[in-house]
């Protein structure tokens, strides 16, 4: 068949009538804005892309309250803790009370921390004294107190006490 036949022929003159009125595909195909196509040829629909047209939130829908703990000492040897508490003040005055509860008076704040875990070592030796460490587990802080002890030359280092406080969320 020869070009100018071709041209002349009814079936391209319906084909290119018909297809002069298409515009170009949209993003989403044969969907609306907002969702995208599913399902196979046989079968299909449309489904809302996840999250198009919704707003954040406008609420805040709340925030992390961090929480301190303390250990308080007496020369004596007393001692006591505190965890679990919003301010630091609070959790000294408790171990502060804690460690007046066996007859101390004479009991001060040796450590403080928040929102992690702490370990109190002691060593064989008395003049090395408690070496109190924190970390993100209570095994992370206990080994690093006990780094701490054996590089002051004893090798009989003992986790006295070891505790955590950590932080919390609080809804708006």
């Amino acid at each position: 068949m020869s070009v100018s036949r071709l041209l002349r022929s009814p079936c391209l003159f319906i084909f290119i009538a018909c297809t002069a009125g298409v515009d170009s595909a949209a993003a989403e195909g044969r969907c609306p804005a907002g969702q995208y196509p599913i399902g196979d040829q046989g079968v299909g629909g449309c489904a809302p892309i996840p999250g198009a047209g919704q707003s954040a939130p406008e609420e805040n829908p709340g925030y992390w309250v961090k929480t301190w703990g303390a250990v308080a000492s007496s020369p004596t040897g007393d001692a006591g803790s505190a965890t679990g508490h919003q301010a630091k003040a609070s959790a000294e005055r408790q171990a502060l009370e804690r460690c007046g509860l066996g007859g101390a008076t004479d009991c001060r704040v040796v450590f403080t921390y928040y929102n992690q875990c702490y370990a109190a070592v002691g060593a064989a030796r008395p003049h090395n004294g408690v070496k109190f460490s924190t970390g993100a587990t209570k095994q992370q802080a206990q080994e690093r107190a006990i780094q701490e002890c054996r590089g002051t030359g004893s090798q009989k280092c003992t986790v006295i006490h070891s505790d955590c406080t950590k932080a919390y969320f609080q809804e708006g």
